[in-house]
């Protein structure tokens, strides 16, 4: 699609938010007076993002060490029930990205909402506006569109959805599609898969799903079967089939012991190509990914919350010396872009605690490490509830570990960048 030529970049962002206004007032945008259950609301969401980062010193991996990027976000979510056991939501969604320089790297883009392509999607619906100075972009998408059907037997969902699987907080080992990084600090909205569900419920506490999950080709696409129920405090899954090349059978289980909660994941892939660092019982086709973790509330005041997570990652880099030529491997790549790894090593370990000052004040401080390679991040975070509509966050990032030199990567949060994100959320 050919862009539109913009000699004043931010021109056409502040045009375009008067022209919100109308859209921004109103919930229920159309109802039926003679069925009470055919009715459409309009969710209408702005957010605004700082993020100020100081890279390592390195001039190769980063030309310019101070950089500030602006990421605004106009998101339209719409909602029509049709009847009481059919409804469809589309969400359309418009993002601006402006950089201090055109030689950021790869400075703090952890943190933020990944650029790259959105996998497992038939067509991307997703195009470029704008650019100007390969510093400013301007897109526009479409992130959901979707039927939902739910018949007293089951739930059937047809189009583009979220899709999250496992318990994991942080990480996640059968978190297939767009999974977020751990660092990432809006969470709010994951990237929409052109997808089928159909499930079917067994009992009042079980199910069986089906999951078909499309790319442009079929080894871009996905077929999973699943199972899953609940006995008391406990409840389970498993999960079998493909994602794109490889196949896979994945299992879940959580629970509740003496008042904390627990849980964990595995999954077993059988690849295509060799993974010299090895697998499941030394077969080198065989990665495998797990997590476990806990969370408990301590009786601390307004109660103190601790999450510890251990992710184990078989797609990673068993030493960290070898990163840099993974990082130019183009298999290795791919898997990074569609989300089968959300650390580049084997081992990470994460401590995050949480503690609500009251209703409209939470902090917290998460601790994420490799301790393969001794590096790490530490992000204390502060999120304030303004009123109904407004939401102020603000997160930091003190990175730890020994620093790139040159090329070459020496621990994997070594290169992280120290920086501070602000963003300001509206809802209307």
């Amino acid at each position: 699609m050919k862009t539109l030529p913009v000699r004043y970049p931010w021109l056409c962002l502040f045009l375009y938010l008067p022209m919100t206004g109308g859209l921004a007032l109103a919930v229920e945008v159309w109802s039926d007076k003679e069925k009470e259950d055919r009715y459409a609301t309009l969710n209408t969401t702005a957010k605004w993002t700082s993020l100020a980062a100081r890279a390592p010193d390195n001039p190769i991996l980063y030309p310019e060490r101070c950089t500030l990027t602006e990421l605004f976000r106009l998101r339209l979510a719409l909602n029509i029930h049709w009847s009481k056991v059919v409804n469809s939501e589309l969400a359309y969604e418009q993002r601006a990205r402006w950089v201090s320089t055109r030689n950021a790297g790869i400075a703090g883009t952890a943190f933020l909402p990944s650029t790259a392509e959105a996998p497992f999607r038939i067509r991307p619906m997703d195009w470029e506006i704008t650019h100007h100075d390969d510093r400013f972009t301007y897109h526009h998408e479409m992130d959901r569109m979707l039927v939902a059907m739910h018949p007293e037997w089951g739930e059937i969902t047809l189009g583009r959805q979220a899709i999250g699987l496992g318990r994991g907080v942080l990480f996640g080992a059968v978190d297939l599609f767009s999974p977020f990084s751990p660092l990432e600090v809006d969470r709010e909205w994951r990237r929409g898969v052109d997808a089928a569900r159909v499930e079917y419920h067994l009992s009042d506490t079980s199910s069986a799903e089906v999951l078909g999950v499309f790319g442009e080709t079929w080894e871009q696409s996905a077929l999973l079967g699943r199972i899953r129920g609940y006995v008391g405090e406990v409840d389970a899954e498993l999960i079998a089939g493909k994602r794109a090349e490889d196949t896979l059978i994945g299992a879940v289980v959580s629970g509740v012991v003496a008042d904390a909660e627990v849980h964990a994941e595995l999954a077993l892939f059988d690849t295509p190509e060799q993974f010299e660092d090895g697998g499941l019982f030394g077969n080198d086709h065989w990665p495998i990914k797990a997590v476990v973790g806990g969370s408990y509330t301590f009786d601390i005041g307004n109660g103190l919350t601790v999450l510890q997570e251990y992710h184990y990652c078989g797609f990673g880099v068993q030493e960290t010396s070898n990163l840099t030529w993974q990082l130019l491997n183009p298999a290795f790549q791919k898997r990074l872009l569609r989300g089968d790894m959300q650390i580049l090593g084997r081992h990470a370990l994460a401590t995050q605690l949480s503690y609500p000052f009251n209703e409209a004040m939470t902090g917290s401080f998460l601790v994420l490490t490799n301790p393969s390679d001794g590096s790490g991040v530490l992000s204390p975070a502060l999120v304030w509830d303004a009123n109904n509509n407004t939401t102020i966050s603000i997160s930091g990032f003190l990175p730890w570990g020994e620093e790139p030199d040159g090329l070459m990567i020496q621990s994997e949060y070594g290169m992280t960048s120290t920086s501070l994100f602000a963003q300001l959320t509206m809802y209307f």
